[in-house]
């Protein structure tokens, strides 16, 4: 897929000859603006979440991106909050795009539509929610900013994409409300007659897109709370969860309530390193017990009449993460595992990470424990745990700060970007199983005669309405050698959870999977390796680690892909 964009790619056209005066930012192109690395790989990973043809492609996304590229050139997206850098709005966009159509894998729109129609409408929605999330920040391009061409003349973006060399200053006293109303002079510029007319023609759809590019949230439904769902991760993810920025949140905001509900537990109620204790303090984390303490803060919260406390742990997790107030791990999630250990004592909990300064800010901290973290780090080729000794005063800080007094571009050699950022939006199970529900009745009054075909099926169903993801790092299907890579055990196991009743034939809890998993080996559907055996093994080497993945071949792809191409091989896998 990488490869395909880059064949696809024209040369960028030479910039006018300008001489560039000092201070000023040269014109670019969208093609040279897109050609970084980072922006080129969450441009694929939008046609991965979108499973259309590149012509399709590129008529619904690529050329609205072009289009915003041109636009926003190197104007960043804040001038002291998330992606204040040179780039930041156009990092940003993409990001939000990206993101968006993950979240939207997990859901089937219009809700409460026939199969059918929700069928039939699955590209609409997806480009819709694309397009709100791709003009989500356009707006403060046209009132935050003071942009001035070189020739000493103010250029306005409704005007038309910029044609000298340019400087900027953002404005005092702004209007932060104008955001979303100001989006209304900018995204005809961005999205042609031929989109909206496309658009328009589906009346749920249209009207929840207006309402988020109005910045009306509060009214588009669905549309919009996946739109600010990816705003906040991206957010969260460029700020890196920096204590200075959290503690400037206004005195009435729920982060505000969280800062100083958690400053109230550990310096008043929790105990700290010691056996039974919720939390351990080393020289640059504080580990909190994540079920205790989170148990605590929400009836802390409560009792001091504060209003909307999440009313489950889960959004209290989110709210954390969203807000940068706890440490992500390397995939993105709020929550570490990690064995806690001191002399002959040891126990493994699950955490949530913050940095110190957070709860004591200049006072006088408690000592540090004596004893050791080890995070546990997960091995997604073997699907086991191993703990990764980390002294207590060694603790390795996760998260960055992006904030500079200067925008500059964003450094590159960054090697987690991008896949920190879409890690973080990988949902529990259970959520996407919860969104899968309403097929659920109908797949399993399938004819149970078979039920190596019905989990086929299931498969193929899955791909064609999105609600399978292929090629992601997560992903349990992928393509590769021509074909269709089906991954073991966790497809089967996805299967189980979605239908756990379907395997009676299964000898004992726990196996039903595997239970299945002969099932779908009696259709003879798959490929044998040359010793007879059925499992083959891939090696994955992604961005950012090396691994092995187990599962099947399929001997003919088109079971799966019966009305369109098989998309192309996942360049991160090959079989041995």
């Amino acid at each position: 897929m990488l490869s395909l964009f880059r064949q696809k790619r024209q040369k960028p056209p030479p910039p006018p000859t300008v001489n560039l005066a000092e201070g000023y930012l040269p014109v670019e192109s969208p093609q040279s603006l897109l050609a970084a690395e980072h922006r080129r790989q969450l441009l694929d990973r939008i046609w991965q979440y979108t499973a259309l043809s590149h012509p399709q492609f590129s008529q619904l996304y690529l050329n609205p991106i072009h289009r915003y590229a041109e636009l926003v050139q190197q104007l960043p997206a804040s001038e002291t909050h998330h992606h204040a850098y040179l780039g930041g709005m156009l990092d940003h966009g993409l990001e939000l795009v990206a993101c968006s159509l993950k979240l939207r894998q997990s859901y089937l729109l219009p809700t409460g539509a026939a199969p059918e129609d929700q069928a039939a409408q699955t590209d609409a929605w997806s480009a819709g929610i694309a397009y709100g999330a791709l003009l989500h920040d356009i707006g403060k391009i046209a009132v935050d900013l003071l942009v001035e061409r070189q020739n000493g003349r103010v250029w306005h973006p409704w005007q038309g994409a910029l044609d000298q060399p340019y400087r900027f200053r953002y404005l005092k006293g702004r209007d932060y409300h104008l955001h979303g109303a100001a989006a209304g002079l900018l995204y005809t510029q961005i999205l042609d007659r031929s989109i909206l007319d496309w658009l328009s023609g589906f009346p749920s759809l249209w009207g929840s897109l207006l309402y988020v590019l109005a910045g009306q949230y509060e009214r588009a439904g669905v549309l919009g709370e996946l739109v600010i769902q990816a705003d906040r991760v991206s957010t969260a993810q460029n700020i890196g969860g920096n204590p200075s920025k959290a503690l400037q949140a206004p005195i009435h905001s729920l982060q505000h309530h969280l800062i100083s509900g958690l400053r109230h537990l550990v310096q008043h109620e929790l105990k700290l390193n010691q056996p039974g204790a919720a939390g351990w303090l080393t020289r640059d984390a504080l580990w909190l017990v994540s079920k205790t303490v989170t148990d605590k803060l929400r009836a802390y919260l409560l009792s001091q009449s504060i209003e909307g406390i999440p009313s489950s742990n889960l959004a209290v997790f989110d709210e954390l993460q969203s807000h940068g107030l706890v440490e992500s791990t390397p995939e993105g999630k709020a929550i570490w595992t990690a064995l806690v250990a001191q002399g002959n004592w040891q126990q493994t909990f699950t955490f949530l990470r913050l940095q110190p300064a957070l709860i004591w800010g200049s006072e006088d901290r408690p000592e540090a424990f004596s004893g050791t973290v080890s995070i546990a780090t997960h091995d997604h080729s073997t699907d086991t745990d191993t703990l990764v000794p980390t002294p207590a005063p060694e603790t390795v800080r996760v998260g960055s700060d992006h904030s500079q007094p200067q925008p500059e571009p964003m450094a590159l050699e960054d090697a987690d970007y991008l896949g920190s950022l879409l890690d973080m939006f990988e949902l529990e199970e259970r959520e996407a199983t919860a969104a899968l529900s309403e097929s659920a009745d109908k797949t399993s009054t399938l004819p149970s005669d078979d039920p190596g075909q019905v989990f086929l099926n299931w498969v193929k169903e899955g791909i064609r309405s999105h609600k399978l993801i292929i090629n992601d790092s997560k992903a349990k299907i992928h393509t590769v050698g021509g074909t269709v890579f089906l991954v073991t055990p966790g497809l089967f196991q996805r299967y189980i959870q979605e239908f756990p009743c379907i395997s009676l034939g299964a000898d004992s809890a726990g196996e039903e999977w595997r239970w299945v998993q002969k099932q779908f080996e009696k259709l003879k559907t798959h490929k044998k390796r040359d010793d007879g055996l059925n499992i083959w093994i891939c090696q994955v080497e992604g961005p950012r680690k090396k691994g092995t993945l187990k599962g099947y071949l399929l001997e003919n792809p088109a079971l799966l892909f019966e009305t369109g191409p098989v998309p192309a091989d996942n360049p991160f896998l090959k079989v041995e």
